[in-house]
Parts: C-alpha cells; sequence; structure tokens
C-alpha cells in the first residue's frame, strides 16, 4: 500500500509541477514560452533507466556499472531541467524572473 501511496504523491506532484509550468508561460503578464523547453527534460529523464534495464542482465546484483551509469545520466537530466529556468533568466531571455521562480535582484 505504500507504493501506491508513493506512485500517487509523485504524480500529484508532478501534475501540480506541470500546471506551474504552464501558468508560468501562459499568464497575461508573462506570455513567454521559452520555458516550456523543460518539458525536453520531462520527457528523456526516464530513457537512461529504460535502456539499462533492458542491456543489463544480471538481476541479482546489488548494483552494476550499467545502472550507476544510467543513474548519473538521470541525475544529469534531472539538474539540467532545474538549472535551465535559472540560466533563462540570468540571459535575460526570461524577462520576468517568476516565470523561473529564482530571485535575481
Amino acid at each position: 500500500m505504500a507504493g501506491i501511496k508513493a506512485l500517487v504523491a509523485l504524480s500529484f506532484s508532478g501534475a501540480i509541477g506541470l500546471t506551474f509550468l504552464m501558468l508560468g508561460c501562459a499568464l497575461e503578464s508573462y506570455r513567454i514560452y521559452w520555458p516550456l523547453f523543460v518539458l525536453i527534460f520531462y520527457v528523456i529523464s526516464p530513457i537512461p533507466h529504460f535502456i539499462a534495464t533492458r542491456v543489463s542482465d544480471d538481476s541479482d546484483a546489488a548494483s552494476s556499472a550499467c545502472r550507476e551509469l544510467a543513474y548519473f545520466f538521470t541525475t544529469g537530466i534531472v539538474v539540467s531541467a532545474f538549472g535551465l529556468p535559472i540560466v533563462l533568466a540570468r540571459m535575460h531571455v526570461v524577462g520576468n524572473v517568476g516565470q523561473c521562480g529564482s530571485d535575481d535582484s
């Protein structure tokens, strides 16, 4: 039952995050759609895990080099998803800081 609760919590937080992302792009005061490129990171983040589960054939081992590399790439993709809006705000592509959530004074 704990797995189902975790899955529901993750899906709920993902839905809230996507809603805030859409609102940050489509509200009347913002009207800049560059932050939607974060969706690319959302789509490609599970790909290393899927490749690692297909390639690694030893399911008895606690960890393998292939799985660890997949975890590394997934972590890099997730960190990039957090970093892209901040980079857009620092480069003044996103004019209003409210779209990325960072405080750039």
